[in-house]
């Protein structure tokens, strides 16, 4: 494939940044955005080099040649917009939560495959380098078995209830926002848990404020949880073995240092530092399945994301958030 053309679908705050980052990676370009608001494409268009600009989302594939598109759009419009670019034929890389239920995911993991089409969770957590390293000292026996995992994120939100983050109607809530990625952490290295328990505290708008939660595993250990948009946390990952343990530094789920403790053994720093804010690995992932003709990526494939929102579901269902 050529230079691989990228569309974007909803243009708020994840979006800017998404695009600041695309604009690092060689062999790829933002080729045309789509917003319910025309004069915002137009502007969002012009600032980054973007040829094309559309007032709905269904004008995005008047854009010839697009190749993929990344979907930005509240939670509650994830699967639409999948659907919209999958029976176009057109790849799709979805911002997480892939959709808001694992019915939603079922459907659109389905057009995936019929219409054979790429698609991808942007759970971009994934393919920085910290999860890597993460995942080969784990792999390595660094830390013998891990026994517990405890991570959390938290932040203090402002609080506009008509916005997406206080706003049922469009998703909102802490566990979907960010309480995913200490979920997907545990789910990464430990599996789905045989024993899920939660607690939340609910809002005056009816969305989860807080929440935490505990897996507990068959192979006696478990990960202790937590996410909030009420303050700001640590936000970091400790994964405790039986022979030592490792940190990712805050904040986690963007992190660019990991620090290995083995028993009775001087801790040994990993750096990784970069100019973007990481968004450019999940790119480079998607132009390279792109590339090469897969249909998912064997990093984040759909079964991973299947798997990550049946455990939200069950959190919710626990939690008693709606």
């Amino acid at each position: 494939m050529s230079v691989i053309k990228w569309g974007i679908i909803g243009i708020g705050n994840i979006a800017e940044k998404f695009t600041q980052d695309l604009a690092t990676v060689a062999g790829c370009e933002l080729y045309a955005v789509a917003s319910t608001n025309l004069e915002r494409a137009q502007e969002f268009a012009v600032k980054h080099n973007a040829g094309f600009a559309f007032g709905s989302y269904e004008e995005i594939f008047n854009a010839p040649g697009l190749d993929v598109v990344y979907i930005a759009t509240p939670h509650v419009t994830h699967a639409y917009c999948t659907k919209l670019c999958l029976e176009k034929k057109v790849a799709v890389l979805c911002e997480k939560p892939f959709a808001m239920n694992e019915t939603e995911v079922d459907s659109m993991v389905k057009s995936a495959k019929d219409n054979d089409t790429f698609l991808m969770e942007a759970m971009w957590t994934r393919f920085l380098p910290t999860t890597l390293k993460t995942l080969e000292l784990v792999e390595s026996g660094a830390i013998g078995e891990i026994k517990t995992i405890h991570a959390d994120f938290g932040f203090k939100a402002d609080f506009i209830p008509e916005r997406r983050l206080f706003n049922p109607k469009l998703g909102g809530g802490a566990l979907l926002d960010i309480g995913i990625y200490p979920a997907y952490l545990s789910l990464l290295l430990l599996g789905y848990p045989s024993d899920i328990e939660a607690l939340s505290i609910i809002g005056s708008t009816g969305v989860d404020e807080t929440t935490s939660f505990v897996f507990r595993y068959d192979q006696n250990a478990t990960a202790v949880l937590n996410c909030t948009i009420l303050a700001n946390t640590n936000t970091e990952a400790w994964i405790y073995g039986t022979k030592g343990k490792i940190q990712i530094h805050s904040r986690f789920h963007e992190g660019k240092k990991v620090t290995l403790f083995k028993d009775d053994e001087t801790p040994v720093d990993f750096e990784f530092k970069r100019e973007t804010r990481g968004y450019d690995f999940e790119i480079s992932e998607v132009n390279r399945c792109l590339n090469e003709d897969l249909k998912e990526s064997p990093l984040m494939p759909h079964t991973m994301s299947r798997k990550l929102i049946h455990l939200l579901d069950k959190i919710r269902a626990k939690a008693g958030i709606k």
